[in-house]
């Protein structure tokens, strides 16, 4: 049997933007959080948009970031039955989604993330997101194309 310590642990981080090919990746951190008893660390980023002045950061930056609370806790809420069991944490970080992802994915067992998530273009095969996130992460890390098991 497996001890809160262990999960605690062992985690599975994984982006969350609210696209279809993240919304995968939740699930599948979540079954395989079950499967090897870790924790998933569900992480979405949020930034000012670059064409924002610095004048209208302090007003702007807080419908960001709530923005970006909204979109995690819908996720999290779409997946609640999946795993009951699973231990999820979650976090809004504001950065780079590429480089939050990997920061976060220190001492992580896996990173998992969607292939294209919102801002890709459509005929990549892999988002920026993703690409950063295999050439640096510090762990193993999963790529899901599509929205879910038949690459669909």
């Amino acid at each position: 049997m497996m001890s809160r310590q262990d999960r605690d642990d062992r985690r599975i981080v994984v982006g969350v933007d609210g696209s279809p090919s993240s919304m995968a990746a939740l699930r599948w951190a979540i079954l395989q959080a079950e499967l090897t008893g870790c924790t998933v660390e569900a992480v979405t980023a949020w930034r000012l948009p670059s064409r924002y002045g610095f004048a209208a950061v302090t007003d702007r930056a807080r419908d960001f970031e709530g923005d970006a609370r909204k979109i995690l806790a819908d996720a999290l809420n779409e997946v609640n039955s999946v795993e009951p069991d699973v231990i999820i944490r979650s976090s809004v970080v504001e950065g780079h989604p590429a480089e939050v992802l990997v920061r976060a994915a220190r001492r992580a067992d896996m990173l998992v993330v969607g292939s294209r998530g919102h801002g890709g273009f459509t005929g990549a095969l892999l988002g920026s997101v993703s690409q950063y996130c295999v050439h640096h992460a510090p762990c193993p890390v999963l790529v899901i194309r599509g929205t879910g098991w038949g690459g669909q």
